[in-house]
């Protein structure tokens, strides 16, 4: 709700930014050309997700990687990690951070563990494993264009590295930080059978197929609709009480509209030109730093996806540069809460699970992990 509020209070200012001439027309509709497609994206995804964990998809996941664990502790949370990273790179950072978590946590609970080390390697991954491919990360999808790359497999080419880096990085420091809680022994739990078969399965199809289409170069506005379209149609057969207009990502809909056009302002004004020029630089080791530095901090003052907006002009149109801008403000934004929306939507499901974790930890935490992963991230881009 707050999230609405201050999207269409960011909306209002932006139409008065239209009004005053703040905003030319032209620019408008050329940043309306870049976004839609953005937003139409976020919508089917979103449907899709939330639909296919209604239909037990992700539950039947989550059950598998228990028994793919073996009994051992340290073998589940590898399984939720490479269940975390798969969920992230190809259904974005939203599903990780928002449907997997309570899942891994009541995944932990049915086997006699803690939850935390489970709900922190979603959260972190869903933040820092977001670097693979254009769908995994809204701020993916907008700096595609100024990359010049066309299509996932080549971005991936050049961010494949960089992605590793922010897996590796995350999982190394969770591992000395839970040490004493992810070696131990567990009973396996038997797979759950899904309440309804013929919607698990209908969605289990969708979900496969929109992962193929995202990979083979779809666009991907066009596969998450359709996708989206076609698991609505089995639902409103199998599952229609689970139809509601709350489906629908109102909030983040408004909130990105808005921030959209009033972070265009600023750079049709100006305003943000001493910031970009201060940033300028080339594609060595030190200025790849710095940008990725810069796109840390700006994630954890002012949230991720503003951040990037915000320094895109620094890039340059040199892909190198994007690809550093995109790991500080992907991977860096694990420190302040409002760094990533993701990880207050992750906080708020963690709280409705009755898991308890103080901001203060959490931002200690972030504190250690967020620079070791950017700095390795950027240096995985230079070598």
């Amino acid at each position: 709700m707050r999230q609405a509020v201050i999207g269409g209070a960011l909306l209002v200012v932006g139409a008065v930014c239209v009004a005053l001439g703040l905003l030319p027309l032209p620019d408008l509709a050329a940043l309306a050309e870049r976004v839609v497609p953005v937003l139409a994206f976020v919508l089917g995804l979103t449907i899709v997700s939330e639909l296919a964990a209604d239909a037990g998809v992700f539950d039947r996941l989550a059950d598998l990687a228990a028994r793919i664990g073996g009994g051992r502790t340290i073998g589940l949370w590898v399984a939720v990690v490479v269940l975390a990273v798969v969920c992230t790179v190809f259904l974005s950072i939203d599903t990780t951070a928002v449907l997997l978590t309570p899942i891994v946590i009541t995944l932990a609970r049915r086997v006699g563990l803690p939850p935390m080390p489970f709900a922190l390697t979603t959260v972190w991954l869903a933040n820092t494993a977001s670097l693979l491919l254009p769908v995994s990360n809204l701020t993916n999808l907008l700096a595609v264009d100024g990359i010049g790359l066309d299509g996932p497999i080549p971005f991936a080419g050049l961010m494949v590295w960089a992605a590793l880096a922010g897996v590796v990085v995350p999982c190394a420091v969770l591992l000395v930080v839970f040490r004493g809680k992810l070696f131990g022994r567990y009973t396996p739990v038997d797979v759950r059978r899904p309440r309804d078969p013929l919607f698990f399965w209908a969605a289990a199809a969708v979900l496969v197929a929109l992962v193929v289409a995202l990979t083979a170069g779809v666009e991907v506005w066009v596969a998450a609709l359709v996708a989206a379209a076609l698991l609505v149609v089995v639902a409103a057969f199998r599952a229609p009480s689970e139809l509601r207009p709350s489906r629908v990502p109102w909030s983040t809909l408004v909130f990105a509209a808005g921030l959209f056009v009033v972070v265009e302002t600023l750079h049709t004004t100006g305003i943000t030109d001493p910031i970009v020029r201060a940033l300028s630089g080339g594609t060595d080791t030190g200025s790849l730093l710095l940008l990725g530095g810069a796109g840390g901090i700006a994630a954890n003052l002012i949230d991720n996806l503003p951040g990037y907006l915000v320094l895109e002009p620094a890039a340059g149109h040199e892909a190198l540069r994007y690809a550093a801008l995109l790991v500080g403000v992907n991977a860096g934004c694990l420190i302040t809460p409002w760094a990533s929306l993701a990880t207050l939507l992750w906080h708020a499901r963690l709280a409705s699970e009755g898991v308890h974790l103080s901001w203060g930890r959490y931002m200690a935490l972030g504190c250690v992990v967020a620079p070791l992963t950017v700095v390795a991230g950027v240096l995985a881009l230079a070598t």
